[in-house]
């Protein structure tokens, strides 16, 4: 491996190495980040023990549908934009590029049908759980089988959401993250079962303001340690980051224009038109037109915050565009990029890093809260009840609800101990999530948009397509994990790490110092070569030739982006067929439960009774009358 040396010292590892112990928290870091945690808990026990005190379950899961418009947009923005938007996105753009941006400009097709195809059907219905729909418009069977994919995919998805800040903090504060995720972790589950749905938008608007605070300082900071704007597009279009206008189809390629482009388009309408955490936001304000005020100003927020998280990771390109620290070993993983970054730049200015890091862990709390407020509540609606009966004392119910919160958010925190083995969270989020968000998406877009669907094709459609991305993501893991599979980042280079160091500083302090900072990073760095203990050289980086994933099939390199869409297709597909080829003795659909895009399309008023069907069986008799029955009411609701 070929080593250089050059007289010009470096600016970034010469700045580390001097001030290694300044890069830890100070106490200013520790006042933020208690002052956040002490604050939400307060918020819990206020609306858990004062006024109402959360005593019914449709005042603890929809906020007896009474919320305001701006706190609930916040609350839906604060929810999705998690540590792995603020960490993961940041270093997959210093890595692969600012491609992922691209998923901004296709948040107007996403809203588009989120307002046009789905929310109207939701809305009509008035529903606890999105998949109640399913109920109706199919049968119990595919009800019960969407909730366990919607938390199977909770199960999934939250541990990264927590893992990803605790690493954060475990980097900043040297304190093993198996200590803190506990703490923070309890924090959390603690107000969300306390206070229900009014905690949980509440927090989040607290900790929405947190976390903008710190994404724009960070942001301004950066910019001004870089030179300027100028200075960060300039070196990113130099160094290959600015590929939007990438039209290569090929679909394993890992961020090409259209990968990414179609890819979270289909990727978002699953997490945002029919998820049940957005879903019942969306239907906890009083009319449509303040749900549909509530989706655009959702938008709006992921655009804004989506562009920061991007545009950071073009800022710690510009940083280290001529000392790349995966190279120097000083960073190991994607995830540890961006601590590192914070508090190389900004451990003079005192608090800040604190700030950030309270920023990253008020983003994983929103997520965590909300996504355990709608998870009590499927799992509620869609399994306790089935079994007990309907519960008719409203205290009893809402004390198995915050049971339930406080289950869930234990197992969650156990399963960070398998996520913290796994690879880098952006990918690993991205494709555990499609592997049930794709065949939920077929389940739903059937029942909305085709008439004619069975519920024996949605049922057995979307176990295929769980079935096939569950394989496709397995098989890929695999390979990744034996490292057959490989994402190539974009070229680095280490021309400017080459410095002039203290005679007193060898090369082991060097590596004892790059320990202490970061304690729990692996460490496979490359050897340094110490010459005459001046100046330290550290290997250049070298571009991977050709490509070594072509011996694997090609539905293993499928991009991540894809899985969604994939599982989706498959499910939508399969569905279809089986309606058309198996006796399909479903009741008629009612018209409410079919989008109104789709309107035009169906006979007359709505859709007739065959004439030849004189009898159903029990089940589907009882479907029938109680899908017939809210259409008056809902008519009323959707025209206010």
């Amino acid at each position: 491996m070929a080593t250089f040396t050059t007289t010009e010292p470096t600016t970034v590892l010469q700045h580390v190495l001097k001030n290694v112990s300044q890069l830890t928290f100070s106490w200013y870091d520790y006042i933020f980040f208690s002052v956040m945690l002490c604050l939400s808990a307060l918020i819990g026990i206020y609306f858990g023990c004062f006024g109402s005190k959360q005593s019914s379950a449709d005042e603890y899961l929809m906020g007896n549908k009474k919320m305001k418009v701006l706190p609930i947009s916040i609350s839906l923005v604060a929810s999705h934009i998690s540590g792995i938007t603020l960490l993961a996105v940041p270093a997959d753009v210093y890595r692969y590029g600012a491609a992922y941006w691209l998923g901004v400009p296709s948040l107007i097709i996403v809203g588009i049908v989120t307002m046009y195809i789905y929310l109207p059907v939701f809305y009509k219905l008035q529903i606890t759980s999105t998949y109640e729909y399913l109920e109706r418009r199919f049968d119990s069977t595919n009800r019960t089988f969407a909730s366990f994919l919607f938390a199977l995919g909770l199960f999934l998805y939250l541990p990264i959401v927590i893992y990803v800040p605790a690493l954060a903090f475990s980097a900043a504060s040297r304190i093993q993250i198996h200590y803190i995720t506990p703490v923070v972790c309890g924090v959390c589950i603690f107000y969300t079962t306390l206070g229900g749905l009014k905690a949980v938008v509440w927090t989040d608007t607290l900790q929405f303001t947190v976390t903008t605070g710190a994404v724009f300082t960070v942001v301004i900071v950066g910019v001004r340690a870089a030179g300027g704007f100028a200075a960060v597009w300039t070196r990113a279009a130099q160094g290959d980051r600015l590929n939007f206008f990438d039209f290569d189809p090929n679909p394993t390629k890992h961020d090409s224009f259209w990968t990414v482009f179609i890819g979270i388009c289909v990727h978002w309408i699953g997490g945002m038109a029919i998820h049940q955490s957005c879903v019942q936001k969306y239907l906890s304000v009083s009319t449509f037109h303040k749900s549909k005020l509530t989706v655009v100003y959702f938008f709006i927020g992921i655009v804004i915050m989506c562009t920061l998280s991007v545009f950071t990771g073009l800022i710690m390109y510009s940083r280290y565009f001529s000392c790349d620290p995966f190279t120097t070993g000083v960073v190991q993983k994607n995830d540890q990029l961006l601590p590192y970054y914070i508090m190389d730049v900004a451990s003079h200015i005192p608090g800040l890093s604190g700030l950030f890091m309270a920023g990253i862990f008020c983003a994983a709390l929103s997520t965590l809260s909300a996504c355990l407020n709608c998870l009590a509540g499927t799992v509620f609606e869609d399994f306790v009840v089935k079994i007990t009966g309907p519960i008719q004392n409203e205290k009893t119910a809402a004390t198995i609800l915050k049971i339930l919160v406080l289950v869930a958010g234990v197992i969650c925190t156990l399963l960070v101990l398998v996520v913290e083995r796994l690879g880098g969270v952006l990918s690993l989020a991205i494709s555990l999530g499609g592997v049930t968000s794709g065949p939920l998406l077929g389940m739903f877009t059937l029942g909305v948009l085709f008439p004619k669907a069975s519920s024996k094709g949605a049922f057995y459609g979307s176990i295929i397509g769980l079935l096939f991305m569950g394989w496709i993501a397995t098989m890929s893991h695999y390979y990744k994990a034996a490292g057959v599979i490989v994402d190539i980042p974009k070229p680095t280079t280490t021309e400017g790490c080459s410095f002039v160091a203290n005679a007193s500083l060898t090369s082991s302090a060097i590596l004892e110092s790059r320990s202490s900072l970061f304690e729990n990073f692996t460490t496979e760095s490359a050897e340094l070569q110490v010459d005459n203990l001046t100046s330290v050289h550290l290997p250049k980086s070298e571009t991977p030739l050709g490509n070594p994933n072509e011996q694997v099939f090609a539905l293993f390199r499928l991009s991540v982006y894809y899985y969604t869409l994939s599982g989706c297709l498959v499910t939508i597909a399969c569905g279809l067929l089986i309606s058309y080829l198996f006796h399909n003795d479903d009741p008629p659909v009612n018209r409410d439960l079919i989008s109104p895009v789709i309107y035009f399309l169906l006979p007359e008023e709505k859709i007739v009774f065959d004439a030849k069907k004189n009898y159903y069986s029990l089940d589907k008799a009882l479907h029938l009358v109680t899908t017939m029955n809210f259409s008056k009411e809902s008519d009323e609701k959707i025209k206010n």
